[in-house]
């Protein structure tokens, strides 16, 4: 059992030498993408019975120096993370063989490979024991999704591949290395812990910097303004836009914030740290700010992504307050927001194959020839408001629940109006897809995509509605990770 978070993230690599192994014969590469994205399931999902137990299996590869080692260990948040990122491999592996044939786009066999690398080094962030294999799988991800931005090899993916690697690398480098190095030096230790490390070793005021350092070193996570990267990376093919979105990359960014600091800030810390009200309130700015530059987008991929801009803040603001509800729902919200984004992106994908359209402006009537599109559409688009019957109303209700109990009224009202421009930014696509009148000239020119990526889309969407019925799961997963802050908060209640 301890090896397994090791086995987790070495199968996706040995995944991707048989798809180099397996190139000249696109059916058992493919074959082999599947069998590789259904072992990485089966290692997760075995994870699950010790760690809902409250074990923590650990394994230990490498030791770089008595201080840094490379080691993996599986807990709640990290299991919950892998197994989000396994399941939407496997389905984004179906939706990319009708994606990539129907188009018939080149370098096939790289495409897969680097996946497959993607995947393994997130699900090494996911099971990271220390922040340097945090660190070590975070830039690997970097690297390894390069070439699948820049995958077209046109001007436009070469741009937006240098905007994508320089601002992530150096964001890394210039801010990310100077935390690890500060980390080390004040608490002796790398090591996620619950409740923190670094408890009494920094002062408030130090604990401030140190928390501005990781929360825009990780810069995955998009907080405004190093979010440009998000963006630009959007010349990119649609699953790999999925697996920027949704599965990997910018989920391994708000993941790692969730991580640093509830496992090594601690809420005590964090609730002292000078700087922690302002990204608090940075993080509400982000997610408003974002969502209005969304409405203003007409390329349906550019308006999504300012989506995952101001949804990934929600993230950040509550793994920034630092309550129990708040902890729960940025916990919840990388799985919620992750099934909705990734349908939202396939369903994008599906209207680019089928009738060769990327703007809102042109989507009237489409509905009506691709029903089976437009009402996953649907269903993702309440994910992402925050409606029932769509599980991301739980995850929002607990950052809700948790600004309440922050006594963060203008919070409250940041989440609340996020999820209102939401509304705005999506409910409209949905009404013209179904209510507008088509283009005769083009409607009966279009149906519904290949089934492989028809399948993917509505498997997702059943996702997405099968999260607001098991939302119990969820919390007696995550209760661990947020126990720390219900000990902080008892030891600080007035007696």
């Amino acid at each position: 059992m301890s090896a397994l978070p090791a086995i987790a993230v070495g199968i996706p690599l040995a995944g991707a030498l048989g798809i180099a192994l397996a190139g000249r014969r696109p059916n058992l590469r493919e074959g082999v993408t599947f069998v590789t994205g259904a072992a990485l399931v089966a290692a997760t999902a075995a994870l699950w019975p010790a760690v809902a137990a409250g074990e923590r299996p650990r394994l230990a590869l490498l030791s770089v120096s008595p201080e840094l080692e490379i080691a993996f260990e599986a807990e709640p948040l990290g299991l919950l993370f892998a197994t989000l990122a396994s399941v939407l491999w496997l389905v984004t592996s179906l939706y990319s063989v009708g994606y990539m044939r129907a188009l018939a786009e080149h370098a096939q066999t790289r495409f897969y490979a680097c996946f497959a690398v993607s995947l393994a080094a997130a699900t090494g962030v996911a099971f990271a024991a220390n922040v340097f294999t945090l660190f070590a799988c975070y830039e690997i991800l970097t690297l390894a999704t390069w070439p699948l931005v820049t995958h077209h090899g046109d001007d436009e993916a070469r741009r937006g591949g240098r905007v994508y690697a320089l601002l992530l690398l150096a964001a890394s480098i210039g801010l990310l290395v100077p935390a690890l190095v500060w980390t080390q030096a004040a608490a002796g230790t790398l090591d996620f812990r619950p409740g923190g490390v670094l408890d009494g070793h920094v002062s408030p005021g130090a604990a401030g910097l140190l928390l501005a350092l990781y929360v825009f070193g990780i810069a995955k996570a998009a907080l405004m303004p190093l979010h440009r990267w998000l963006p630009a990376a959007m010349v990119a093919p649609t699953p790999v836009s999925a697996l920027l979105h949704a599965v990997a990359v910018v989920k391994a960014g708000v993941f790692s914030i969730a991580k640093v600091s509830v496992y090594l800030f601690g809420p005590g810390l964090l609730s002292e740290a000078a700087t922690g009200r302002g990204l608090m309130y940075l993080a509400a700015l982000s997610i408003v700010v974002a969502a209005l530059v969304a409405a203003r987008q007409d390329n349906l991929k550019a308006r999504l992504a300012y989506s995952t801009v101001s949804q990934l803040s929600y993230v950040t603001l509550g793994a920034m307050m630092a309550n129990v509800p708040a902890t729960l729902g940025a916990g919840m919200h990388i799985l919620m927001h992750a099934v909705a984004k990734i349908t939202l992106f396939f369903c994008a994908g599906a209207i680019l194959v089928a009738s060769g359209k990327t703007r809102v402006s042109e989507l009237d009537g489409i509905g009506r020839r691709m029903p089976i599109t437009m009402a996953a559409f649907t269903v993702a688009s309440l994910g992402i408001v925050g409606l029932p019957p769509a599980g991301g109303m739980w995850s929002k209700w607990q950052l809700a629940l948790g600004a309440l109990e922050a006594g963060e009224g203008l919070l409250l009202a940041a989440l609340l109006l996020g999820s209102l421009l939401s509304l705005g930014y999506l409910a409209p696509i949905c009404v013209r897809a179904f209510y507008r009148t088509p283009d005769p000239a083009s409607a009966r020119t279009i149906g519904e995509a290949p089934w492989p990526c028809t399948t993917a889309i509505a498997v997702c969407a059943l996702m997405v509605l099968g999260l607001f019925a098991a939302p119990d799961l969820l919390y007696r997963l995550l209760e661990p990770v947020a126990a720390p802050a219900a000990d902080t908060m008892a030891a600080e209640a007035p007696t």
